[in-house]
């Protein structure tokens, strides 16, 4: 009997429990039904819970956790080659703002090598190890002077040697004595067969140097001119939603994807900037409380194309000369003859820089005359009675650091910014000085900012009396670098509205614009930050500013010209020639 208990009890047990789970299958939906009521009545009474104890928050947060963990948007979005969704970046420009954008767009156009099925082998793309420039004989013979204009004629090879036929490289020179702390931006010309001219001005008797440097070749631009157009979301940001214990992240851009997802629509209400995010799974739009970078997309480039971005060996690596490098410059001689054309070109090209460094200091080449600030009590003196506001980007926050840090009567009022985003506000009550600033509006790839200060810079600047004792200081450019140029453009022309605006109502403002700078370069900031990006949009600001009653700070030529390594963030001895320029404004040295 006990051996056929033992035999017979499992099999009972298992008819017993079938029999129990069938029964409650038949409840399965008025359970889930329950669940689901409970989970929307706590939707809905989720600020009533502010009142409950500690234990029962931290239950709602382990049951948060679970609904979150549930509808997760990934950090990094797919990647769309359909590009149709960036089409419409904003309203629709008017017939004069097309006019201009088209201008705009043909100044910075930049050649393109022949178009092939297939991309170029590695051994057919430009290769700075065998090109090679020389110097072309002066207009006097062998002799150069000052005033006169030095050229290199630039040949560029592929890795075989064999001489390339089609314009495109992206090249920089500068002409420079180490002795005497000189320096000098040289201009390129493309020729269009492979052969590239580097102008200089001689400005100062001695030795002088020419530097070539090849930052791109031709068949890497194309690569970057592609990822610009086809991937403007390559660097992508997101924003965090919150009510009460309820939180979600969602990716945020200038132009999303509406095949995912509802979105949520910040466009500015007075420019009509664009900006994106996708909307919440749970909460509502007006629920964003920060933005934030969110990352870089990876992968963007095949085997082939990778090879076109090695530190090294085609990436910003200097071009090398065929005999000599330098040459003697002699004093400048009273009526001399005429230069000179060139064997290139049928008229010479007289190149104007907007200044040079000698003995460490920027002399401008034009404007009022340049004044050294070397201790803090002038820059105090100066500034005194003045609100100098400054907007932008991190290179604008930087000469905030500048003279928070060198002008100790200049005191940081504490307004619990987070690090390197702001705003930020330095007083000198004493000399009745206010420094201020903001960062622009998105795209900003800073870490966090609070969504109630991302203010666009148009928006301000309408918010500003002006006037003589006003100093406004722009920046803007690092960030729009990986977006088609029709988007910088479009910000531009807000921005310049705006300063228009101001200078007519406050004639004394003094507006200063600062340019785009070069920077230190590997593989991968080339596809988001490449000087070539830069000397595009910085073309467009040129123009755009030109004929404006603003002071550009060429910090392009101010860091080529210099001796320094490339930076985004340029060192504190260039940051000091670019204050100096500002100041030399600020208080014009009386004759």
């Amino acid at each position: 009997m006990v051996t056929a208990d033992r035999e017979t009890g499992p099999d009972h047990g298992r008819q017993k429990g079938g029999t129990v789970w069938k029964n409650l299958s038949k409840y399965t939906p008025i359970f889930l039904l329950l669940a689901l009521s409970g989970i929307i009545f706590l939707l809905r009474n989720i600020h009533t819970l502010e009142k409950l104890n500690c234990q029962t928050v931290s239950t709602l947060y382990q049951f948060q956790s679970h609904i979150h963990s549930a509808f997760t948007t990934e950090e990094q979005p797919p990647v769309d080659h359909n590009r149709s969704y960036c089409g419409h970046l904003g309203l629709e420009p008017s017939a004069e703002e097309a006019l201009e954008q088209r201008y705009l767009l043909e100044s910075i156009a930049w050649p393109e090598p022949q178009p092939r099925l297939t991309p170029r082998p590695l051994r057919q793309t430009s290769d700075p190890a065998h090109s090679l420039f020389v110097i072309l004989p002066g207009g006097g013979g062998r002799e150069w002077r000052v005033g006169d204009q030095l050229e290199a004629l630039v040949h560029m090879h592929d890795f075989q040697g064999r001489p390339k036929r089609h314009g495109g490289d992206f090249l920089l020179a500068r002409l420079h004595s180490p002795e005497l702390g000189a320096g000098v931006a040289g201009q390129v010309l493309d020729h269009r067969n492979g052969l590239y001219s580097a102008v200089f001005p001689l400005l100062w008797e001695g030795s002088v140097r020419v530097e070539v440097t090849l930052v791109h070749p031709s068949e890497a631009v194309a690569v970057l001119r592609r990822l610009r157009e086809e991937h403007p979301d390559r660097v992508f940001f997101k924003s965090l939603f919150r009510s009460g214990f309820l939180s979600e992240t969602t990716v945020c851009n200038l132009c999303l994807p509406t095949t995912r997802q509802p979105l949520c629509n910040y466009t500015d209400p007075h420019t009509g900037e664009p900006w994106y995010c996708y909307k919440p799974k749970l909460l509502s739009c007006d629920t964003r409380i920060n933005h934030a970078k969110g990352g870089y997309q990876k992968h963007l480039l095949t085997n082939k194309e990778s090879l076109l971005f090695q530190s090294g060996v085609n990436i910003k690596v200097r071009v090398h000369a065929s005999g000599s490098d330098s040459v003697i410059v002699q004093p400048e001689k009273k009526d001399k003859p005429e230069m000179e054309s060139s064997s290139v070109r049928a008229e010479p090209i007289r190149v104007t820089p907007s200044g040079y460094y000698f003995q460490g200091s920027w002399r401008a080449l034009g404007g009022v005359a340049m004044h050294q600030f070397n201790d803090s009590s002038a820059i105090t003196q100066c500034l005194k009675g003045k609100v100098v506001y400054m907007y932008g980007d991190s290179t604008a926050r930087q000469w905030f650091e500048y003279l928070n840090a060198f002008v100790p009567e200049l005191k940081e009022f504490n307004l619990h910014s987070p690090r390197n985003v702001g705003p930020f506000m330095a007083v000198d009550s004493t000399h009745n000085i206010l420094l201020r600033y903001r960062c622009h509006g998105p795209p900003i790839r800073f870490s966090t900012v609070i969504a109630s200060e991302m203010r666009y810079v148009a928006n301000e600047l309408d918010g500003l009396a002006g006037g003589p004792d006003t100093v406004v200081v722009l920046s803007v450019w690092a960030h729009f670098s990986t977006f088609p140029v029709e988007v910088y453009i479009r910000r531009l022309r807000h921005i310049r509205r705006a300063v228009v605006r101001l200078l007519d109502r406050a004639p004394g403002t003094l507006i200063v614009v600062r340019s785009a700078n070069l920077q230190a370069l590997d593989p991968e900031v080339s596809l988001y930050n490449s000087d070539w990006f830069s000397a595009q949009l910085d073309g467009v600001l040129r123009a755009m500013f030109r004929g404006l009653d603003v002071l550009l700070v060429d910090a392009w030529e101010m860091t080529l010209a210099h001796n320094l390594p490339h930076a985004l963030h340029p060192p504190p001895v260039i940051v000091k020639n670019m204050i100096d320029t500002i100041l030399s404004y600020v208080c014009p040295e009386k004759s």
